[in-house]
């Protein structure tokens, strides 16, 4: 007689979660499985987690836990579950994200379908000029300090699945495992990193944040992407005000400013003249302050409006002296553009949505390290930097589309050097 399952779970999500857990890819958790390993016994490996799920036996393993350094030198946690949690986890997404969707708030653009940080950016920065005031919030250690008591009454608003109930209250409380091998307790916080882990961020802001600021404060405008939020105010008064009642609305729902981080910023431009101790702000990569423009009658004006950030152009020049570039003498300069382009088209891609002539001394640095790489390729531009510098805008102007960068027209300047051969690079 076949045993009467617990819990009635399709086995067509377990095989869709699968799906989107190997699109994601991502390393292994405690267990040292990886997904290629996963996917050995993938059938069988499926079938038994689903036949766990479905008959309430399923207990999750502890979270690997990487510490990630960060740029003001702290660290950032990042939990790496198992396949098979993550798996479970996602399955629990695709049932649980379609009943929550329709209730966000219009102006939450963090991990949701269909949405993105450029949205979020468009949005800030168009308020930006209606509004003369900034008031840009930081959680402190947000994702460390979600109380799950509060947390769980927010998804009972919106499922009664009884598995989905019992497996998320499984998954708050898994153990953090250190690398040394120490297990760490948890009874608050949700683990970075987790395939769950961005619905139940976003569903808990929801009702601490979104919905408390549709309430109390309907004719102030936000935008929110997870745990960063930007609101914008008439007056630097009603931003005191509003900063005030949000610490005070934390408090209650048990979270924290950062007070260091959270600051009252004026958006100065040609129209607001006064001068404010703070008149910039950084918001997803992108720091937002007066910028000289020009409009399309070739005018010059200042505006306030976003561009790549100094903190985000750092982390690239830090990526790039990583790459090595220049020592890679063995390779052809078709090589390197292999080896680096997507990872550049990535930056054009982000970074140069708004005001993208801010790339343009990055690029003009990779620039450089090319000219490095042909000098110590080619023995006879070993010590002439001016040459090596003609050769490679030769290059670049038979090959314009060769770099990600070179697209945008950020290219060695163009001399009189002899023609390059056919096989660019090539030379020993």
């Amino acid at each position: 007689m076949q045993k009467v399952k617990s819990f009635e779970i399709s086995r067509h999500l377990i095989w869709e979660a699968y799906l989107r857990v190997k699109e994601n890819k991502g390393s292994g958790g405690i267990d040292g499985i990886e997904l290629e390993d996963y996917e050995k016994d993938l059938k069988n490996n499926l079938y038994k987690l689903w036949n766990k799920m479905s008959s309430g036996s399923y207990f999750p393993k502890a979270v690997r836990l990487v510490e990630i350094p960060k740029d003001n030198g702290g660290k950032r946690t990042l939990g790496i579950a198992t396949i098979e949690d993550r798996i479970a986890q996602q399955a629990a997404v695709l049932m649980m994200e379609p009943l929550m969707e329709p209730h966000f708030h219009m102006d939450s653009y963090g991990y949701r379908p269909g949405r993105s940080a450029h949205q979020a950016l468009t949005v800030t920065r168009q308020r930006c000029w209606q509004y003369d005031w900034v008031l840009d919030l930081d959680i402190a250690k947000y994702f460390d300090s979600v109380d799950h008591e509060l947390l769980m009454t927010a998804i009972k608003r919106h499922t009664d699945c009884k598995w989905v109930l019992l497996y998320i209250s499984r998954w708050l409380v898994v153990p953090y495992q250190l690398k040394d091998g120490t297990m760490v307790q948890r009874d608050k916080g949700i683990a970075q990193g987790s395939n769950i882990g961005p619905l139940l961020s976003n569903l808990f802001l929801h009702y601490v944040f979104d919905e408390w600021m549709r309430r109390k404060h309907a004719n102030i405008p936000f935008e929110r992407y997870v745990d960063d939020a930007i609101c914008h105010c008439v007056s630097e008064q009603q931003a005191k005000e509003l900063k005030q009642q949000i610490k005070e609305r934390f408090a209650a729902c048990k979270l924290a400013l950062n007070e260091d981080k959270t600051k009252i910023v004026y958006c100065k431009d040609d129209d607001r003249q006064e001068n404010h101790e703070q008149e910039q702000f950084t918001f997803l990569g992108y720091t937002f302050r007066p910028r000289r423009s020009k409009n399309k009658f070739g005018k010059h004006f200042v505006n306030f409006t976003p561009a790549i950030s100094n903190k985000a152009k750092v982390k690239i020049t830090r990526t790039m002296r990583g790459w090595h570039l220049e020592s890679k003498a063995d390779k052809t300069i078709e090589d390197l553009a292999k080896m680096f382009n997507k990872t550049i088209q990535g930056w054009i891609n982000y970074y140069g949505k708004f005001y993208k002539s801010a790339m343009y001394p990055l690029f003009q640095h990779l620039n450089r390290k090319l000219v490095i790489w042909v000098r110590r390729k080619l023995k006879r531009f070993k010590n002439h930097s001016h040459r090596a510098t003609l050769w490679l805008g030769k290059i670049a102007n038979q090959k314009p589309k060769l770099f990600a960068h070179w697209r945008l027209g950020i290219k060695p300047p163009i001399g009189k050097v002899r023609t390059v051969p056919a096989a660019i690079g090539a030379g020993r």
